[in-house]
């Protein structure tokens, strides 16, 4: 993968945001590759396709490529959040690439891969409408909250400049693939719950101590009623699923990727 993105590209144009996009796309249409299937390249989508800047060849797999010259925060900033909201539950959202590259030099610095059916609407979150002096000021807008997804789900592909093996990115995508098959809302409780884990940045934990962010899941899935009897469910699944192992006694392991 060339790290150096084509940035003589930008000289065509004065607005900062069309000057990465047409970089970081041009640079995305040679170097990035698709992590579902085998196929060393991705097609640039057809100007104007909402949500989908690229797709793959073979299996047909969309893909957004955010890009930006500074580090993503804990949320990044996203289309419509009714649109949003109906493409997690319909199966539609594309995988998101977000590269953060450096301004100087048009070079990759990070890459991360965040696939389709990691999205939950747990990392959704909605923003104020627009001004009222806005055009479409009824218009609501939505984040992604980066926190809300767990570490496993966001793959680096280069980090701090370096640039990971293809064959590892696709081994930790299909890992994840099984998430796929999960309902919409299934899968939410299981990523959330997931995230609740990983977050104790620790190789073994208690079923008491997943039992201490129950008011914390309970805010995320006000619906169910039933939060602690859903998380040993859920712990249950992530065992069959191999990201933790029972250990007896109350007690679970992470298994790393």
């Amino acid at each position: 993968m060339q790290l150096e993105m084509p940035g003589e590209l930008a000289a065509r144009y004065k607005s900062g945001s069309q000057r990465t996009r047409v970089v970081s796309e041009s640079w995305g249409e040679e170097n990035l590759y698709c992590p579902a299937c085998t196929s060393p390249f991705l097609h640039r989508a057809p100007p104007n396709t909402e949500a989908i800047d690229f797709s793959c060849p073979d299996c047909s797999s969309p893909f957004q490529l955010k890009s930006q010259s500074r580090r993503f925060s804990a949320r990044i900033m996203d289309a419509g959040y009714d649109a949003m909201c109906r493409a997690i539950k319909g199966g539609r959202t594309p995988n998101l690439f977000t590269l953060y590259y450096e301004p100087e030099r048009w070079r990759v610095v990070d890459l991360v891969l965040v696939p389709r059916f990691v999205f939950s609407l747990s990392c959704i979150e909605r923003r104020n409408p627009l001004s009222s002096t806005a055009q479409r000021h009824d218009y609501v807008l939505c984040n992604i909250l980066f926190a809300n997804i767990p570490s496993d789900a966001r793959i680096p592909i280069v980090t701090c400049g370096e640039a990971s093996s293809p064959h590892w990115v696709r081994e930790q995508y299909t890992r994840l693939r099984p998430l796929e098959k999960l309902k919409v809302e299934a899968r939410g409780w299981t990523l959330d719950v997931l995230n609740v884990v990983r977050g104790m940045g620790r190789r073994e934990f208690t079923l008491a101590e997943v039992y201490a962010f129950a008011g914390e899941l309970a805010r995320l899935h006000p619906r169910n009623r039933f939060v602690r009897p859903k998380i040993r469910q859920q712990l249950q699944i992530l065992r069959d699923l191999g990201f933790v192992e029972f250990l007896g006694s109350g007690q679970y392991g992470i298994i790393s990727p």
